[in-house]
């Protein structure tokens, strides 16, 4: 497995409540991140952000190893379990069929880089040249990017930039986007992070991240500045950074 420096940070920015959560674990034979941005009024989209990573993290020893050997099919039984997990969570809770969360999720091994995600979080594969790859949102300025009715830059600031075409519920009816990549490289920098952060950072900013001197203080830096940009109307902001060592 190879070796990961990370740091983390989120904020509610400039909300009353903070509905983003993350967590993660390190074994001796995988690493997996996931990140969640809750939707559905405070205490509904709090819960399914809360209750989804808790859900997925919990079932990291019976299918992390097993990802090598079948890793879209694990992912795939892996999530339903967690959905699962996250409905007996809310039974009998009354906002739970209004409780929607995004996820990003990344999985590393000495074998493969796989990312499974849902909704507007994103995970960004950035190296000190530029962004490799960066998941694709389920969103209505995401389907007008790739169009070429929008341009990248603008997706942050347009007015359905909040249009979901796929999050997660316990009724469960949407599988994550997975992907499966080539190993991590040593110098390689991941972040995972919600809407409230990427909307606000710019391209050449993702890109600084990745650089050797990058540390938990810059990390916090950018995120004040996305903040700013906001002009009082941040949304929660979560990241989770991580390099190859």
């Amino acid at each position: 497995m190879p070796k990961i420096n990370f740091h983390q940070l989120t904020s509610a920015g400039d909300r009353a409540y903070n509905q983003d959560y993350m967590l993660n674990k390190i074994a001796s034979n995988y690493s997996v991140f996931v990140l969640a941005d809750g939707l559905g009024g405070h205490q509904a989209g709090e819960k399914a952000a809360r209750f989804f990573c808790h859900s997925f993290i919990q079932y990291a020893t019976k299918y992390g190893i097993l990802i090598n050997n079948a890793p879209i099919q694990t992912v795939k039984k892996w999530f339903n379990d967690a959905v699962a997990m996250m409905a007996d969570a809310f039974q009998g809770d009354p906002v739970a069929y209004d409780a929607y969360t995004t996820c990003v999720i990344l999985i590393i091994t000495d074998a493969y880089v796989i990312s499974a995600h849902c909704g507007d979080s994103r995970i960004y594969r950035i190296n000190p040249q530029g962004i490799v790859w960066r998941t694709k949102d389920h969103s209505i300025p995401q389907k007008l990017l790739d169009v070429g009715e929008l341009d990248e830059h603008k997706m942050g600031t347009h007015p359905e930039q909040n249009q979901l075409t796929k999050s997660i519920n316990i009724t469960n009816q949407f599988l994550p986007d997975i992907h499966v990549y080539p190993p991590a490289q040593q110098g390689e920098t991941f972040i995972l992070c919600s809407d409230g952060f990427w909307e606000f950072t710019k391209e050449r900013e993702f890109i600084a991240l990745a650089t050797v001197e990058m540390d938990k203080v810059n990390l916090l830096k950018q995120a004040k500045l996305a903040m700013f940009r906001a002009s009082g109307k941040s949304d929660n902001l979560t990241v989770q950074w991580l390099r190859i060592e």
